[in-house]
């Protein structure tokens, strides 16, 4: 057997490992959240046909966030323990720590979001941190991740442009455009969040997209985090497409947001992200253009923002806007693939 073919199976077992770990989570926790009346509370200015899913369990995000981490260190024990050389962008040699660094950083963002779920929950109010809390605590992940890839070479301060077969020294601005970028798509990603099953839907379309583009550059621990991720999403969507059973919460949503943006920066291909991740840059614009509009106007662009809430007043289903988003995501994601495969090649 090829160490190529451990490395598949070894994503595999991750995957249904994964998958398995969180289905359990969520069987024996859903009884037990609904009991203790830990529900979502419904804003008053949302549609007025969500208040019948008020009081659903949240913070689902949790078990999926345990399942992935258990799955990963099961089947990655051993780079854990005792990382492999790789070759950083400096053409050095140098311990391979970017699983360890992409595990704290996710986790780290989604702890921001299990704070902002839990001081929701215990409050019974839909307010948990304030947008400025929420911001630093991202902004400070976002540069703590930056510096550690930086300080081991796996990164710099260029950025490579498709097609241009070349590069572009940022210096100093890279980290400001960087971290912009990545706080802009986990927040998009929590605002994607919005009705059954649409983050986690193209969340899974988008974590396979880097699991093909790990197998495709081998890289190993990468492929069996990216598939990790994909079986506790899985799990997580079995209760929660439309009727939900479960709300993944803040702490679902804002992890899967930087997972997303970490993977991106882990295959040196952080432009790819507004390909990739198209569905939560358009569902980010619509709030920003809602509120710049209403404020200089007083008129509304949209219905309601964000964008799928506008698609739900126009009288589609929750099915079909989760259908055609995923379509777009998963358009999305392969035309990447074939960006990344032509600039490589």
């Amino acid at each position: 057997m090829t160490e190529y073919t451990k490395h598949i199976i070894t994503a595999l077992v991750a995957f249904a490992l994964s998958f398995a770990i969180s289905a359990v989570l969520y069987k024996i926790f859903i009884p037990i959240l609904r009991k203790v009346k830990l529900g979502q509370k419904i804003l008053e200015i949302g549609p007025n046909w969500h208040k019948c899913k008020e009081g659903t369990p949240t913070m689902g995000g949790l078990f999926f966030i345990v399942g992935m981490l258990v799955s990963v260190v099961v089947c990655c024990f051993g780079s854990l323990i005792n990382p492999r050389d790789c070759v950083n962008v400096h053409g050095e040699t140098v311990k391979d720590y970017r699983l360890h660094i992409n595990l704290l950083l996710a986790v780290m963002t989604g702890a921001v979001g299990f704070i902002d779920d839990y001081v929701k929950l215990f409050k019974k109010t839909n307010k948990g941190l304030t947008a400025a809390q929420k911001m630093v605590f991202l902004i400070v992940t976002s540069l703590a991740y930056l510096l550690l890839m930086n300080h081991f070479g796996y990164i710099d301060t260029s950025v490579n442009l498709p097609f241009i077969y070349g590069q572009v020294e940022l210096g100093v601005f890279y980290y400001i455009i960087a971290i912009a970028i990545m706080v802009y798509f986990i927040n998009c990603a929590n605002l994607t969040d919005g009705i059954d099953g649409l983050a986690g839907s193209i969340s899974c379309i988008i974590m396979t997209m880097f699991f093909i583009f790990a197998v495709f550059l081998d890289k190993p621990e990468m492929s069996v985090f990216t598939a990790a991720v994909i079986g506790g999403v899985l799990a997580f969507l079995c209760y929660n497409f439309h009727p939900a059973r479960i709300f993944m919460g803040d702490t679902g949503s804002l992890f899967l947001g930087s997972a997303a943006v970490l993977m991106a920066f882990w295959t040196n291909a952080s432009l790819l992200i507004f390909i990739i991740g198209l569905v939560y840059f358009i569902e980010g614009l619509s709030v920003m253009l809602q509120v710049f509009y209403y404020k200089r106007t007083k008129k509304r662009i949209f219905k309601m923002a964000p964008i799928h809430h506008h698609f739900e007043m126009c009288g589609w289903s929750e099915w079909k806007i989760v259908g055609i988003f995923s379509a777009v995501t998963l358009t999305c994601c392969v035309a990447a693939y074939l960006i990344l495969v032509l600039y490589l090649n």
